[in-house]
């Protein structure tokens, strides 16, 4: 029987470079999945708190550690047509999806990172919050 990963949704301000908390963040949570593989769910950002958490728990499996990323990127550009609200509709999906808990990394009121952790938390799902 495969048993289900334990669900690590990150959002996190695109300037987020606190790479400490965020290691620190995943490593408690690979600690509160227990035996359960843990599944660190992003939105693909490809600098800040994303970015940091995507490479951190890549390095934890190098290290040995059952941790696996899944990638949520946003879809800017349907059509080829720029969409403002395309951040927010990935960011309601990614919880939509569940999660055993929201880390959640806010730098200077991040309106995305903010909308994220606050949608988790109306979903019931914990949400850990760091800012700066």
């Amino acid at each position: 029987m495969n048993t289900p990963p334990y669900r690590v949704l990150v959002t996190g301000s695109r300037t987020w470079d606190d790479v400490t908390a965020i290691g620190a963040a995943l490593e408690q949570a690979v600690i509160d999945a227990g035996e359960r593989p843990v599944l660190v769910v992003h939105g693909a950002c490809p600098s800040g708190a994303d970015w940091h958490a995507d490479h951190y728990a890549r390095w934890m499996r190098g290290k040995g550690c059952a941790v696996d990323v899944e990638q949520h990127p946003a879809n800017w550009r349907p059509g080829g047509i720029f969409d403002r609200s395309a951040g927010f509709r990935r960011n309601a999906e990614m919880v939509e999806a569940g999660a055993d808990v929201c880390l959640a990394f806010i730098k200077n009121g991040s309106r995305g990172a903010s909308h994220t952790a606050k949608l988790a938390q109306e979903a019931g799902i914990p949400v850990r919050r760091w800012t700066a």
